[in-house]
């Protein structure tokens, strides 16, 4: 799982070469980006980030100009912790093109009701703000990349 952070305004990362946090802003994903300590160059990460909250999942859903990959999955769930080094393995292939976030449905049971989630794992592609599309059950690395069009 990433250390980056979603929150209102974007995602929260750490700098590779100085270790300072920086905000990626969710209107601004996909456009060089740079250290404000360092200067140097910074991509949206390339792992899952965990959403832990409703609202900072809503402003990157809804303001990402990236894709967004959503797995939503629950600590207790089989098949999401046999598919989760394939979502790890996805983010990374997609590093820069696409978000890959992770709901744990126990957690932040409010989104998964706001989308009909009654089956995990579940992933939803978002893009320009809305669902573009939904598969259920574990799926390959490779496959969840083609879901999200790359």
């Amino acid at each position: 799982m990433s250390n980056a952070q979603l929150d209102i305004k974007g995602i929260v990362v750490t700098c590779p070469s100085c270790g300072q946090k920086n905000r990626l802003h969710y209107g601004q994903l996909g456009r060089e980006s740079r250290c404000g300590k360092c200067q140097t160059p910074i991509t949206p990460p390339g792992e899952p980030i965990e959403a832990t909250d409703s609202q900072a999942f809503q402003a990157l859903t809804s303001s990402s100009t990236l894709p967004v990959l959503v797995d939503f999955w629950a600590a207790w769930c089989g098949p999401c912790k046999m598919v989760a080094p394939e979502v790890a393995r996805a983010a990374q292939m997609t590093e820069g093109k696409l978000i890959t976030a992770k709901v744990n449905t126990e957690t932040l049971p409010d989104i998964a009701q706001r989308y009909g989630i009654n089956s995990i794992p579940t992933f939803i592609l978002f893009s320009n703000g809305a669902e573009k599309n939904r598969i259920q059950g574990a799926h390959s690395a490779a496959d969840l990349v083609r879901f999200a069009g790359f």
